[in-house]
């Protein structure tokens, strides 16, 4: 038999060991709850797990290649642009005879009907600002034509009143006679956009230019 002191020692005993048995659950219990804790805590933890959920199965998208979106440029009309620049040479004739050119001298000088005379001085003293010019040096008659007719063509477009074009003075053709010149002179009174013309100052080619003036 169990004296009193066996017993109060055996009792002692199971109540310690409850007490580990309880504390131990309850790390147990305490151990659980952390590792629940952050996914409860955390909202954007489970909005990316609900996102990477929904869109397992989605295929990327691949963008075709930059070239894909460039636009195609438009065929360029050839026979169009081979049109016009006949038109212009066409529309200007090396036989035309001038009605209107004033000769002083060696000089010429043209002044379209409707004009005042003041404009013809006002161009030989260099009134107006020479905005563009040309050189027709090595030009055959054909070429020099074209070129004159589609330069004062884009001068007008441009909204430029003043040009010159030099034509030269002949030395180095047959006979040393300056054919373009002449031939000039006559494809400007030819063009509607030209008011008058005059003779370049030496500084700007003397009689081997001529100075334009356009309709605005």
């Amino acid at each position: 038999m169990l004296n009193d002191t066996s017993t109060s020692k055996l009792l002692s005993a199971k109540k310690r060991l409850k007490q580990a048995e309880a504390a131990q659950k309850l790390a147990e219990q305490n151990a659980a709850k952390k590792v629940s804790e952050p996914q409860a805590n955390n909202p954007a933890a489970d909005e990316a797990s609900l996102f990477r959920d929904a869109v397992k199965d989605v295929k990327p998208f691949t963008a075709p290649p930059k070239d894909e979106y460039k636009l195609k440029p438009k065929p360029i009309p050839l026979q169009f642009i081979r049109d016009e620049q006949q038109a212009l040479v066409d529309s200007l004739s090396d036989h035309y005879i001038p009605a209107h050119e004033i000769e002083t001298g060696e000089e010429l000088l043209y002044l379209r009907d409707g004009h005042s005379p003041d404009i013809l001085s006002k161009l030989r003293r260099g009134h107006w600002v020479i905005q563009a010019k040309i050189d027709l040096h090595g030009l055959i008659s054909d070429e020099a034509r074209l070129y004159v007719s589609t330069f004062i063509s884009d001068c007008k477009k441009r909204g430029i009143r003043c040009v010159r074009i030099v034509h030269g003075k002949g030395l180095g053709s047959r006979n040393r006679e300056p054919v373009l010149k002449h031939k000039l002179r006559g494809w400007l009174m030819q063009k509607d956009e030209v008011i008058a013309y005059a003779e370049a100052k030496k500084q700007d080619g003397g009689s081997g230019a001529v100075i334009v003036l356009l309709k605005a």
